[in-house]
């Protein structure tokens, strides 16, 4: 079902993924758009590797959502730990792109739960997720993309 990596000396190890998983911060998402056209936009994301899944929040209205509703299947690609080898002007970076469902969460504990985590990665001040879940709770949406498969390469930008 889903596709061989062409270039496998450049796939990462399933440790290595969960590591730009883990450690980055940001990727996109991408969804069949319901206007026929695909849609693709930077989120933040938390991974849970326990769960194998990746948690982004957002509204439960507008066009991601509406996309999600239409069709869950989705990719997501983090991309980062860019560096430089001695000698060599062109940079690396490491890459993953991971196949998924997403599903909504609705449940105020759970939403809670990630919207912490989510903040967990951030510098934001300690407090900012417990006030945005009392001043904005009943509005606040938390989405998860059970990963299905993933791959990963580091990539020579030369």
């Amino acid at each position: 079902m889903f596709r061989e990596m062409r270039r496998m000396k450049q796939a990462l190890t399933p440790e290595e993924i969960e590591e730009v998983l883990t450690k980055e911060t940001r990727g996109v998402l991408s969804m069949y758009g319901t206007d026929g056209y695909p849609y693709g936009i930077p989120m933040n994301h938390y991974y849970d590797a326990e769960s194998r899944s990746l948690y982004f929040h957002g509204s439960g209205i507008g066009h991601k959502a509406e996309a999600i509703r239409k069709d869950p299947k989705v990719s997501y690609c983090v991309f980062g730990q860019e560096f430089c080898k001695e000698g060599d002007w062109a940079r690396y970076v490491k890459s993953v792109v991971v196949f998924g469902s997403v599903e909504l969460i609705e449940d105020s504990e759970e939403i809670a739960k990630w919207s912490r985590r989510l903040c967990s990665k951030f510098p934001c001040p300690a407090d900012y997720a417990e006030e945005e879940l009392r001043t904005n709770g009943n509005r606040v949406r938390f989405f998860a993309i059970r990963i299905e498969h993933a791959t990963g390469k580091l990539v020579h930008e030369a």
